[in-house]
């Protein structure tokens, strides 16, 4: 297996306008960001993801760019991002930017002139339809609800907009646009980051012929977006065009793909990218109408064994339970009902997960065991996915049944200011923040995190230093063990005569285990002594053998 940077770093992922205000407006910045590169390079973690800070009317929180190498007011100037990037690599960090172009702004330079008039230069630079009969050119659906089709007055067309209509779809069919893309690309690598993240990246070749068969509710809405006819010649273009060219780390954000389309995203040797964010173990909590439940064990060893040997030797995973689109994953996949079942399965999923084959990302507040924030009602919501979907579940839900789907779906949940002490505002900003802070745990702090020598965060701090003490936690081959226990998830990582096997119960029961290979040097625990075969509620442990 090559062997590279990015395989062996661990990723934090920030979402600005929720990590520190500096200026006391509400709104996480670039120098408050600025002011914690400390905090993050003591976790142990060696890149930072920076969600969009681009100019941006904030349509949908900074994902509907109006200008790709500007810097929006509400987090600074390109003088603050400049200084981030000086100070992050002093500290030995690296940046990745959110690479989002399947879409701009509708206020973006390119679609105010798109939108002018048929013969605009920049009009096919977006993807523009005639109607049928006073209709939009078919029922393709948004993923944010309603068409995915709005009608222009100017020109009696409609553009396609996947998402929010204020976020239309580029048309990546014409070669200016790429070359438009892979310009701004080179403009910002040339600045010194150091790869992107690319959202939603494998919705930018359109399949038309699905699209016109697409029906309202339509359940298999990402497959017929995702993954078109054009995807691998464009990302190829676009290696060979620009990433060939630099030392970088691109992952991709791609809905509804298998290992076999994984291989061909990022095989080793298709010339594409290095890693994607799958999602298969983030659906599996959908129960009927608007339930939810915990995704089972069963489900979760099913999908962890397809990826990690379906990759292995032939492409990177990227491994992560949180990010801004979800739901926090203490509280989707581990127990927040009390303290104590909070700190031992939020600990449990960090092993569970980090010592997989692939590199770690983890989302800001991951680490200090931060919970969803259980809003009481719907004024507390900013996410324009919720607030869409709001108006049109109310029509056939009552509004307790409502509130309890968001409080474990809502991309709010993620997206709540961290809270760095006990002050009024955590720390956070002086002022009232821009969303409200979580409703359950209150003490769940920074400060409080740092002062407890057994918190989650230094459990992910161990974690991270371990993996980058053992090279087998990094390109050791996994193999999973006690495949038919329903509560108990192993693993074992092997490289040439080195072995750790990990261990963990992902219930709240104590459960026995008959496993022999409970032998050599506990490496990490989230309890103070070691029962070998009994394991307690959430109990996660590692051994080491070998030599």
């Amino acid at each position: 297996m090559q062997k590279s940077w990015w395989q062996e770093a661990a990723v934090y992922q920030i979402y600005p306008r929720s990590f520190q205000d500096s200026n006391n407006d509400g709104i996480g910045d670039l120098q408050g960001i600025i002011s914690r590169l400390d905090y993050i390079k003591n976790l142990g973690v060696d890149v930072i993801w920076l969600c969009p800070v681009y100019q941006s009317p904030n349509y949908d929180n900074g994902y509907d760019i109006s200008d790709y190498q500007d810097i929006m007011a509400d987090f600074g100037t390109m003088a603050d991002f400049e200084e981030l990037l000086k100070q992050a690599h002093q500290k030995g960090l690296k940046i990745i930017m959110d690479l989002v172009v399947n879409h701009t702004s509708f206020k973006h330079r390119w679609f105010v002139e798109s939108r002018k008039s048929k013969d605009n230069e920049y009009r096919d630079y977006y993807i523009w339809r005639e109607g049928k009969n006073d209709q939009p050119p078919n029922l393709q659906q948004s993923v944010f609800e309603g068409s995915a089709w709005q009608y222009d007055e100017d020109t009696e067309m409609y553009y396609l907009h996947l998402y929010t209509k204020e976020q239309p779809d580029l048309n990546w069919e014409n070669e200016k646009v790429r070359n438009e893309v892979y310009k701004m690309m080179e403009w910002w690598l040339d600045k010194g980051i150091d790869g992107f993240r690319m959202d939603v990246i494998n919705q930018i070749s359109k399949d038309f012929e699905k699209m016109d068969k697409a029906i309202i509710n339509d359940p298999h809405m990402y497959e017929i977006i995702s993954n078109g006819p054009r995807v691998h010649e464009f990302l190829q273009e676009m290696h060979d065009r620009v990433l060939a060219k630099y030392d970088t780390m691109t992952v991709g954000e791609t809905a509804d793909v298998s290992v076999e389309d994984a291989l061909l995203y990022v095989g080793f040797d298709r010339r594409e990218l290095k890693m994607i964010f799958q999602f298969e173990h983030m659906s599996l909590d959908k129960g009927p109408n608007l339930t939810y439940q915990r995704p089972k064990l069963a489900d979760l060893k099913v999908v962890f064994e397809r990826w990690q040997t379906g990759l292995n030797g032939k492409a990177w995973n990227a491994l992560y339970w949180d990010n801004h689109d979800r739901p926090r994953a203490v509280s989707k996949y581990g127990d927040d009902s009390t303290p104590f079942y909070l700190e031992k399965s939020a600990k449990m999923l960090a092993l569970f997960m980090f010592w997989m084959q692939g590199t770690p990302y983890i989302y800001q507040g991951e680490e200090i065991g931060m919970t969803n924030a259980y809003y009481q009602s719907m004024t507390q919501y900013r996410d324009v996915d919720a607030l869409n979907k709001y108006e049109v579940f109310k029509q056939n839900y009552d509004e307790e049944t409502i509130i309890a789907y968001f409080g474990k779906r809502s991309r709010d949940n993620a997206r709540m200011p961290i809270p760095w002490d006990n002050s009024r505002f955590g720390g956070f900003s002086i002022v009232q923040p821009w969303l409200a802070p979580s409703q359950k745990y209150t003490n769940i702090t920074v400060e409080n995190a740092l002062k407890d020598p057994n918190s989650v965060y230094y459990f992910y701090r161990d974690l991270l230093r371990l993996r980058k003490e053992y090279e087998v936690l990094i390109y050791g081959d996994y193999q999973q063990l006690l495949k038919e226990h329903l509560q108990v998830y192993a693993y074992r990582r092997t490289l040439n005569e080195q072995q750790v096997i990990v261990i963990c119960n992902y219930s709240k029961d104590e459960v026995e285990i008959d496993l022999e290979f409970i032998q050599g040097t506990l490496l990490i625990s989230n309890y103070e002594d070691d029962l070998k075969q009994i394991l307690r509620s959430y109990e996660a442990k590692a051994y080491l053998a070998g030599k």
